[in-house]
């Protein structure tokens, strides 16, 4: 207990925020963040008010410009804000929309037609440096400027001499309230294409001044468009397009209040999405739909196989990843009354919302079902095949846990394999090596306090052909990756819990593949980085992976013996030698001395060591697939443009 008292706790300690300091002091109350995504959405709440007006009806182009200075203008085509006088209120409109917190024109909704939509301009205009506001409607322009969230000059009004309406919003987010203000491109990009897909028919064009670029963005018929797009001709069922309105409470002592939603869902094999929209905002994290969504798929694909026999005996029932994998779907949904989980508006909590949805959903899929047995029985195989191979990757899971996981000790020790003695990953090598033989020289020639030696037992797998199964099931394989120590890195919708790479945890500091200088060795170095790429890709992005290079030749002269690389090297070196000199072929590294291995290979002032690069990832997975996969053309004719270029490694007579 701290006794020593330095301030007074009366009743005149108590303060509340007031005016423009209940955002600028504590913007991450109002906008979630005070970062990026703060800045982000307070940018949004501008947008939706435009957006409103539109889905209302009154206009049907939004235009968005980006100034060179972080400054943001969005135009609309609407009836133009409301700013003169309100009698009711006893206050000009702007004080109440541009200055009070919570005020605006969508309170009383519940009873029209019109449904519920963000009221941010007070928000956004006290976190701005400034902002300035022309609004023409009622044959009158208006003029609004703020500073720093207070008005400059009140409201100016002059006839407008134009017919039009709309309201042009022009501000810059103040780098006081937010940590960051240079929000990138690629947010107005997706953020325009998701509001082209809720709102069919709105055009947005986003002009960026700093590039002097224009983008422009319309879906006709909206999210069936959008479903169309992502589907592609690879959908194997017809796309299936629902909308409904009802009326309903979270509680029974609650107000009743209007719902309605379009939704569409198709079903392929190659891309899975699900998107969820209410009152415009994308719902990142779904809420009340996405539960909705899981109960009616499980339970009417479920009532499927059963009542079809579908399931094998004892098999264990469907669970939504299985219908995930292979569904498209996109709900968009509109309600007087929204409970979102918080102001930044990624999840809504509506009990009826939920309720509604869900069983909607399962009287529309039970018609479906029966109405077109042959989709039915499509989505009943495809998600079987789901259940089935998620079931094999968790197996493989657990296997791959047991065979990867613990330390390298007496308990759990990896054949052939010799560990250096230093315990610091930043000095130690790992040698990957070719046969038994190679590594009886490597592990003589080495320097054993930091370079362990792995050897590989025949020809690995070809894992770019192989299935994961057939992969795990390599001792050869297994035991590499044990010694590696950080895991795999696998990529497929059915294994992502595999995915137990962990860079932190790589013993190794450098992993050398040092093969024999002839046509069977490149070919294991082939397969060891093909292995590399398929389930540790990241260790050749974070430069781990060397190739080491072994010599050609082997001159031996009176005084000295040279080590050429290349045929270049040879005959340099042999212009240099005054006297008789003996050139022979270097022999494979299980013949070579332990001094030569040491000289040529292992010692890092006189080794040559190639740094494996992926330039492009792309690039790379092609070159491997053609010479590796199943490419068997492409293989062809690369063997016929460039096969003669290696003829002198081949071993024909």
């Amino acid at each position: 207990m701290n006794n020593n008292k330095t301030t007074e706790y009366t009743n005149e300690s108590i303060s509340a925020l007031k005016g423009a300091d209940r955002v600028r002091l504590r913007p991450a109350v109002i906008f979630g963040s005070d970062g990026i995504e703060g800045c982000e959405h307070s940018v949004f709440e501008i947008l939706s008010n435009a957006i409103d007006e539109a889905r209302e009806g009154f206009g049907n182009k939004i235009e968005i410009i980006l100034g060179k200075d972080n400054d943001i203008t969005v135009i609309d085509h609407g009836r133009g804000i409301p700013v003169d006088y309100n009698a009711n209120e006893d206050k000009y409109n702007w004080e109440l929309l541009f200055c009070e917190m919570y005020a605006g024109g969508k309170y009383n909704n519940n009873s029209g037609d019109t449904y519920e939509y963000s009221l941010g301009l007070c928000a956004t205009q006290y976190s701005s440096e400034f902002m300035e506001v022309t609004i023409i409607r009622d044959g009158y322009k208006y003029e609004l400027y703020f500073e720093k969230g207070e008005n400059v000059g009140g409201l100016k009004k002059e006839p407008a001499g134009s017919r039009r309406t709309g309201s042009i919003i022009h501000w810059k987010p103040d780098r006081e309230v937010f940590t960051d203000i240079d929000i990138p491109l690629e947010y107005y990009q997706n953020v325009l294409k998701r509001q082209c897909i809720v709102n069919a028919g709105l055009t947005f064009v986003l002009t960026d001044d700093r590039t002097k670029e224009k983008y422009t963005y319309c879906y006709p018929e909206g999210i069936r468009d959008y479903i169309n797009e992502i589907a592609g001709e690879k959908a194997f069922t017809e796309i299936q397009y629902y909308e409904n309105e009802t009326k309903g409470r979270d509680r029974e002592d609650k107000e009743e209040y209007k719902f309605k939603f379009e939704l569409a869902f198709c079903f392929n094999n190659d891309v899975n999405l699900l998107e969820y929209y209410h009152n415009s905002s994308f719902l990142e994290h779904g809420g009340s739909p996405d539960k909705a969504v899981r109960t009616a798929f499980v339970y009417a694909i479920d009532n499927y196989l059963k009542n079809n026999n579908l399931y094998n005996k004892t098999e264990k029932k469907i669970v939504f990843t299985d219908v995930e994998d292979s569904l498209v779907l996109i709900i968009n949904s509109f309600s007087t009354v929204t409970s979102y989980e918080n102001q930044t508006k990624k999840s809504i909590t509506n009990k009826f919302i939920r309720e509604a949805l869900t069983d909607y959903l399962k009287k529309q899929l039970e018609v479906y079902f029966i109405e077109n047995k042959a989709d039915a029985d499509k989505i009943a195989k495809q998600v079987l095949v789901n259940k089935r191979s998620r079931e094999t990757a968790e197996k493989t899971r657990v296997n791959i846990k047991k065979k990867l996981t613990g330390s390298l000790d007496m308990n759990n020790r990896v054949e052939k394999f010799v560990n250096c003695r230093t315990k610091d990953v930043s000095r130690r090598e790992l040698y990957i090596v070719e046969g038994d033989s190679a590594l009886g020289s490597v592990v003589l020639g080495r320097d054993a306090e930091f370079q362990g030696v792995m050897p590989v037992r025949g020809k690995i797998l070809n894992c770019l052909k192989a299935n994961y199964d057939k992969i795990f099931k390599s001792e050869i394989i297994t035991d590499l990756l044990k010694v590696l120590g950080c895991g795999v890195e696998i990529k497929t919708k059915h294994s992502s819990d595999l995915n137990s790479f962990d860079i932190n945890q790589l013993r190794w500091s450098k992993i050398v593949i040092c093969t024999d200088a002839d046509v069977d060795g490149f070919q294991i170095r082939t397969l060891i980085l093909t292995m590399l790429y398929r389930l540790v890709p990241t260790l050749i992005e974070q430069r781990k992976v060397f190739i080491a290079e072994s010599p050609l030749y082997e001159i031996n002269s009176a005084k000295k013996t040279y080590f050429a690389y290349t045929e270049k090297e040879k005959a340099d070196i042999i212009s240099k030698i005054n006297g008789k000199y003996e050139v022979q072929r270097s022999k494979g590294l299980g013949e070579n001395e332990p001094e030569m291995m040491w000289q040529t290979t292992m010692n890092p002032e006189t080794r040559r060591l190639i740094l494996v690069l992926p330039e492009e990832a792309k690039k790379t997975a092609d070159i491997f697939d053609m010479l590796l996969g199943d490419n068997l053309k492409g293989r062809k004719e690369h063997i016929e443009e460039f096969g003669h270029m290696y003829i002198d490694l081949t071993e024909i007579s």
